[in-house]
């Protein structure tokens, strides 16, 4: 969720600072946040599928390439195609650990381990938003941030990788109906 807040947090300001105005940022932010309700339904549908930690993955890698064309783009249709590319991935990634959590263990265990889950996501969102801040009023540079979120974005695909290699053999990825 660090990387996830960066752009989400910034977008505006990353925008006027490329010389477009806070209207034309604001457009992009809205378009970067409709795009992520679209994305709850279509990660949800796609969660059922191949289950909740391939979703995670794929969400993961996506939002990382994501992220890093937000260090190359300067133009304005640039920034509305990558907003909308983002939007349609950060959505999703959330409301998949909770189906990932229930896929790996029983639900006696599933209240207390996706409220931990979810409060660690909310502390990763608000440091993720004030880390993009710290690092662009060390550079002045949002490009740098971005690049941070990306590395973030590596981390967690490392740890859903583990995670997939290292579940246990009769516990599936996909919900059995």
């Amino acid at each position: 969720c660090i990387a996830m807040a960066m752009p989400l947090v910034h977008v505006v300001a990353y925008c006027s600072d490329l010389g477009f105005g806070l209207d034309q940022g604001a457009q992009v932010l809205s378009l970067l946040l409709a795009c992520g309700f679209v994305s709850r339904m279509v990660f949800g549908w796609l969660s059922d599928k191949i289950g909740g930690l391939r979703t995670i993955f794929l969400g993961a890698a996506m939002q990382a390439l994501a992220l890093a064309l937000f260090t190359f783009i300067d133009s304005l249709m640039g920034l509305y195609l990558i907003a909308g590319l983002f939007g349609l991935v950060f959505g999703g990634i959330v409301p998949s650990y909770a189906l990932a959590t229930r896929q790996l263990f029983p639900a006696s265990q599933a209240a207390a381990r996706i409220g931990v889950i979810f409060m660690a996501g909310y502390i990763g969102m608000a440091g993720g938003g004030f880390l993009g801040g710290v690092i662009f009023d060390m550079t002045l540079s949002y490009k740098y941030a971005f690049a941070v979120g990306v590395a973030f974005n590596l981390a967690n695909l490392l740890c859903i990788s583990v995670l997939m290699a290292n579940r246990r053999p009769n516990t599936p990825l996909v919900s059995q109906p």
